[in-house]
């Protein structure tokens, strides 16, 4: 019995030796919960054993939303360090964390106790414990060793003992408050800082570098590492450090390694204070230097460039702009003139003219390159609408387009000159012939005066009464909406009398404008209405005024004036999806492709279950996803299928008694949900990975309709038939494939909803194999 019982003494001496070397944790056991409700035995984080890291629901700061994070938890301002799924929306009050007993991590959602939601991707092995380390990493462990980390998966951020490995990358945040990916990324494999101005987290140019470490060649080996003593520097496969950043400060008790939202890379130092606090150390260390702020780009948006003023920058608009927002300049800068007015005028009236700006750079982006003398490269510009700016060095007359990006006022002497066409008045006359112009002014007054009197009271009472109808209209603007109210008589001066067309949907006609100051707008006539539809379309223009995603396309205001139901959008200077993707010289590469499908996903995602009323579009397809000028999908005409008849919104498709985008259940008089719009969803992205239409009747006849094609390529295991010699990522390619699939099911209620599609897209949920979309025809 005393042998017994020394050997279990020595066992429960010997398992702390074990664990010595790695940091302390606070393990948490299977059934285990977290709340954004705590109350009881209710708690909201767990905490770390020294106290410096909680892992659980993060407040966001003056909101009631919340984030899965892990943050430093004695600091005032609560540091947050690490997110899971930080491109989906915040989370409401009533999300609870949830460590089953059958070993998985799960988020539940309040609405239905029964929709949970996987936080950890590929979690096939059943995890025993989970643990918040005193280093920072959360782990979920198995009865065998780790089955996921944390420190596996980064952010922002990187803390000691965290190695940021060849194939990882850091991305800001978009903001201080809002913490999904932001504009900047930190690569490993080439060791650069870039800004990320196509929006594209896969694709991304030199010329959108601004800081490399300077080590000789790209190695395949290397490690970005934050030791526990401050020091940052690069280790290879050999584990002999190179390359030091930084070197080592014991003063402090714990570090991190940030990207911030305004692009530097820093190491924060944090001591504690008698009273226990964790308070960060002042000048931390920067891969810029702040004496050279304007080494970022991408600071100061587009058409706007960066003024360095000693440690500090300003955002400064050239000539002929002002700034979009004048509380942050960073938003960037617009003309403040109309360039569709101007250039509809005759040329040589003085209204155009061109500025020159000293002692500015930029990045060339040339559209036409001419060899010209300064004077005949200016009037070029003025007489070439698309022209903005032009840089003239040594004869050679480059000009640039909007937008202009990388501006930045030079310290030192420049050997070319930027000229920057500017809305300008006439000037003044000479004095020989100013008398004339003022008699001929006298004259032609006197002349004027004698009709306006005659015609004058005859409309001036029809105009005072429009005006006072449309004051009152505008008085009772579209509830809770931040709409501006447009007249018809606006719209119509913005689009030149709606000459530009730009397409026809299933709700109207799409015109091309621009407003005043120069931003451009879409113009949706809207045609069809419901009878008495007025109170029916603002009722649901209160709805689309709400939405705010990146994903959707901002309806920035309309017109509700006698029969005109208008509606003003931002303009998308991609045009669509469509003729985009199915055209063979504009066709987007594969990492463009998941990007897109990623993107309209999680719009549809948020129409779904996270704007504040349920949206179903119902007409989900490529000509209703819009392509900014960084080729982030936009979705539009969401909201609107509820100002048509029934019968209109019954017949989206063209394609009458065929398979399109229209679910089964349309022409079956069943319960219409959210999952016609994963139907409509599912036939999109599959046309996406192939860039062809959903029927083409020119193929194969195996291949005439591309659902069916696409699951016989799937179940034959040759999906590389669907992309032909494009070179993708297979794993990616299946994945996006059975995604597809799942979508376009014939039974509703086996479709999934577009969380899970976008958890099966970002890789966040595993994807089983589907059933043939035919197979209950």
């Amino acid at each position: 019995m005393a042998a017994i019982l020394l050997v279990q003494f020595l066992l429960l001496v010997a398992i702390p030796v074990t664990r010595a070397q790695s940091p302390a944790a606070q393990n948490i056991s299977l059934g285990s919960s977290l709340s954004t409700n705590p109350s009881g035995n209710n708690r909201s984080y767990w905490l770390s054993p020294s106290g410096f890291f909680a892992f659980g629901l993060y407040p966001l700061p003056n909101t009631q939303t919340f984030l899965v994070g892990i943050w430093l938890d004695k600091t005032p301002e609560k540091t947050l360090v690490w997110c899971a799924n930080r491109d989906s929306a915040p989370l409401s009050t009533g999300y609870s964390i949830i460590l089953t007993t059958s070993g998985s991590l799960i988020l539940r959602s309040p609405q239905s106790q029964a929709q949970v939601i996987p936080l950890i991707s590929d979690n096939l092995v059943p995890t025993s414990f989970a643990a918040i380390r005193d280093d920072g990493n959360f782990v979920l462990y198995a009865s065998n060793g780790t089955v996921w980390q944390s420190f596996d998966s980064p952010t922002d951020t990187i803390l000691p003992g965290q190695n940021l490995k060849t194939d990882a990358q850091l991305y800001s945040s978009f903001s201080e408050t809002n913490h999904s990916k932001g504009k900047y990324m930190l690569n490993m494999p080439d060791l650069q800082l870039y800004y990320l101005a196509h929006g594209s987290m896969t694709n991304f140019d030199v010329r959108d570098s601004y800081w490399s470490t300077q080590l000789q060649g790209v190695r395949s080996n290397l490690t970005l590492i934050l030791e526990p003593d401050g020091r940052l520097h690069f280790s290879d496969s050999s584990n002999s450090s190179e390359g030091e950043l930084t070197g080592s400060d014991s003063s402090a008790v714990l570090y991190r390694a940030t990207l911030g939202v305004d692009g530097n890379f820093r190491r924060f130092s944090y001591a504690l204070d008698p009273n226990g606090a964790m308070t960060m150390n002042s000048n931390p260390w920067s891969w810029i230097p702040d004496s050279n702020p304007c080494q970022i780009k991408g600071r100061c948006g587009l058409n706007s460039f960066c003024k360095a003023n000693d440690n500090s920058y300003s955002c400064m608009c050239p000539s002929g702009f002002e700034s979009k927002d004048p509380l942050d300049m960073s938003q960037g800068c617009e003309r403040n003139f109309s360039i569709i007015a101007e250039c509809r005028r005759e040329r040589g009236n003085g209204n155009l003219n061109v500025a020159e700006m000293e002692s500015l750079e930029m990045v060339d982006n040339a559209y036409e390159n001419l060899t010209l003398s300064q004077e005949r490269c200016k009037q070029a510009c003025l007489d070439d609408c698309s022209c903005a700016l032009v840089l003239f060095i040594n004869m050679q007359c480059k000009k640039q387009a909007l937008p202009l990006k990388y501006m930045k006022q030079s310290s030192g002497a420049l050997t070319q000159k930027t000229f920057v066409k500017v809305g300008s008045f006439a000037s003044n006359p000479t004095p020989s012939r100013r008398k004339p112009i003022i008699w001929a002014t006298i004259v032609l007054a006197a002349c004027s005066f004698l009709l306006t009197l005659i015609i004058g009271f005859l409309c001036v009472q029809s105009r005072v009464s429009r005006y006072k109808k449309f004051r009152a209209r505008s008085n009772s603007d579209v509830e809770d909406s931040s709409l501006r109210l447009f007249s018809y008589e606006e719209l119509e001066d913005a689009t030149g009398r709606f000459l530009e067309s730009l397409g026809k949907g299933s709700f109207g006609a799409v015109f091309k404008g621009e407003l005043p100051n120069g931003v451009n707008i879409a113009v949706k006539k809207l045609h069809g209405l419901i009878e008495d539809g007025e109170r029916e379309f603002r009722s649901e223009l209160t709805t689309i005024g709400k939405t705010h995603h990146k994903n959707l396309v901002q309806l920035l205001g309309y017109c509700d004036e006698g029969s005109h139901r208008l509606l003003v959008y931002q303009f998308m200077s991609n045009g669509s999806l469509a003729n985009v993707m199915f055209n063979p010289e504009t066709r987007p590469n594969w990492a463009q492709r998941v990007e897109i499908s990623l993107g309209i996903a999680r719009g549809v995602l948020y129409l779904h279950e996270e704007c504040e009323t349920q949206i179903i579009h119902c007409d989900i397809k490529p000509q209703n996803i819009l392509l900014d000028n960084n080729f982030t999908p936009k979705i539009s005409d969401f909201g609107l299928a509820k100002l048509m008849g029934e019968d209109q919104t019954r017949t989206f498709t063209d394609m009458r008694g065929t398979r399109g985008y229209v679910a089964p259940e349309w022409h079956r008089n069943l319960p219409i949900t959210v999952k016609v719009d994963v139907y409509s969803f599912g036939i999109m992205l599959l046309e996406i990975i192939c860039c062809r239409k959903r029927i083409e009747m020119d193929a194969p006849e195996e291949e005439i309709i591309l659902f069916e094609w696409v699951y016989n390529c799937f179940e034959t295991r040759n999906l590389k038939k669907l992309v032909g010699v494009e070179e993708v990522e297979m794993r990616g390619l299946q994945r996006m494939v059975m995604v597809g699939l799942w979508c376009v099911q014939e039974d509703p209620s086996v479709r999934p909803s577009m969380r899970k599609v976008v958890s099966m897209l970002d890789g966040t949920l595993d994807v089983q194999s589907p059933p043939n979309p035919s197979q209950f025809l």
